[in-house]
């Protein structure tokens, strides 16, 4: 599986001081903004209150985040001048799959996946061809999601304190092993370039672990059957709730929110 989402940066220059902006003549940048870029949404936090999850994240100051389900209805909420949002979901019976997006200033720009959220208050952003990035909060490192297609690839997504060493055992096996990023994250592709093991359909145990956690898991590969009822179809499982969903290319993708 290989991402399917990727921000392009674009840095202007103009040569000449008579060519320059006054921002440009006081500070030699040009912001983003000037050149018709505009940063995606992130979704970043949740949490439960008597009508329903609250789902809040960040994205440019001043514009407008619209969430909207799949069959068009759609929530929205202004950016404050710190750049966050809140929208209150509402009560919701069943996990739902949302389209994030902002707009400012004639632009628009979407969010980096779908957004996923539960009557339990478990979230995430679903990523084609990457592992799912949980939005609500881990209660200690470990695993927290895992992605698998008809490929045979596998993605897995933990948690862990920034910059530790993570070690990835499949099966039993070391499969590999990197440091979690600034925030804590830490992401893998299953298997590696050069790897010999096959991801195949049927039971598999994945383990993170680091200086001080553990965290191992039993899951199950399966195709995911034809999606006859919508975009998204969820069950539980003795991992977590598993989501099959429908990506952006007409594929089906599988999450494991791992509980």
């Amino acid at each position: 599986m290989k991402s399917l989402v990727g921000v392009l940066a674009v840095v202007v220059g103009l040569a000449g001081c008579g060519g320059k902006s006054p921002a440009a003549k006081a500070g030699d940048e040009v912001r983003a903004e000037d050149v018709g870029y505009l940063a995606p949404p992130t979704p970043d936090a949740i949490r439960l209150t008597p009508h329903g999850p609250s789902l809040s994240g960040s994205a440019p100051p001043g514009g407008r985040v619209r969430l909207a389900t799949p069959t068009g209805e759609a929530m929205f909420a202004d950016v404050d001048a710190g750049g966050r949002w809140t929208l209150a979901v509402g009560p919701i019976s069943e996990p739902v799959l949302y389209g994030l997006s902002v707009a400012s200033k004639g632009r628009s720009a979407q969010a980096e996946g779908y957004v996923l959220v539960t009557p339990q208050g478990q979230a995430a952003l679903l990523r084609a061809g990457a592992g799912a990035r949980r939005i609500d909060p881990a209660r200690s490192p470990g695993l927290r999601a895992i992605d698998f297609d008809r490929g045979g690839g596998v993605e897995v997504s933990a948690t862990a304190p920034p910059g530790v060493n993570v070690l990835l055992h499949l099966d039993g096996r070391l499969a590999t092993q990197g440091r979690a990023d600034a925030r804590g994250h830490y992401d893998a592709s299953l298997p590696t370039p050069g790897s010999s093991t096959e991801i195949r359909s049927g039971p598999h145990q994945v383990r993170v672990s680091g200086d001080g956690f553990s965290d191992t898991v039993a899951f199950q590969v399966s195709p995911a059957p034809p999606l006859a009822a919508g975009p998204a179809r969820s069950q539980l499982t003795a991992a977590g709730l598993r989501v099959d969903w429908m990506t952006p290319g007409g594929g089906v993708q599988s999450t494991i929110l791992v509980q």
